[in-house]
């Protein structure tokens, strides 16, 4: 029992937490945005480039996240177009066809050669990547007379070097001193290239 004058001491108080608030709700993810991030990572041109902006537009107030993919796949998107474009010129360069009879001397590929084109030397046999064609007043071994596509292509390299020379031999008329040479096809191509070459005396002459 207390005694009067004694001092009675409340023990400390305890303070209850509370019920934890919970954490404020995060914005959905941005679809767009994902699809611009995805479309430019494989290279997809343009298509990355309208996602991107459209994702940038979309993420800009924060009520959706993935802005930076809609940025990334955005310059992903530019530097694809990049590509492309100066892969199409330079496709475009490599097959551009000649002229019948060129200036100057030049290298071109088999797929821009012409009727009349006039080649310095006649590559050897087998695949043909690239030759050196000259003004047809310039000495030079062979002279394109025929590119012609074949109507229904066979398959395999057998029958197309086959065909080949059946079109080389029915659309050439026999040459006097020269000899009839003909490029078939790879499989999944038609062309034919049938050329002649020109006789040693003449070029000698040219």
């Amino acid at each position: 029992m207390t005694q009067p004058g004694d001092r009675y001491e409340y023990p400390a108080p305890y303070y209850a937490g509370g019920w934890p608030q919970p954490p404020p709700p995060q914005a959905p993810w941005d679809g767009v945005s994902i699809a611009a991030l995805v479309t430019g990572a494989v290279g997809l041109g343009p298509v990355p480039i309208v996602l991107g902006a459209m994702g940038a537009a979309r993420t800009a107030g924060r009520r959706r996240r993935g802005r930076w993919m809609a940025w990334v796949g955005l310059g992903l998107g530019l530097a694809s177009t990049l590509a492309w474009v100066a892969v199409g010129g330079v496709a475009w360069l490599l097959l551009r066809p000649l002229p019948a009879d060129v200036g100057a001397p030049r290298f071109a590929t088999p797929q821009q050669l012409v009727v009349g084109s006039c080649l310095a030397t006649l590559p050897a046999d087998g695949d043909v990547w690239a030759v050196r064609v000259v003004p047809c007043a310039d000495s030079h071994e062979a002279k394109v007379v025929v590119r012609q596509e074949l109507a229904n292509p066979p398959s395999g390299q057998t029958r197309l070097d086959e065909a080949a020379a059946a079109l080389c031999a029915a659309r050439v008329p026999a040459t006097a001193g020269g000899r009839l040479v003909v490029w078939a096809p790879t499989p999944g191509r038609s062309t034919v290239t049938c050329l002649v070459t020109t006789p040693a005396t003449a070029r000698s002459s040219g």
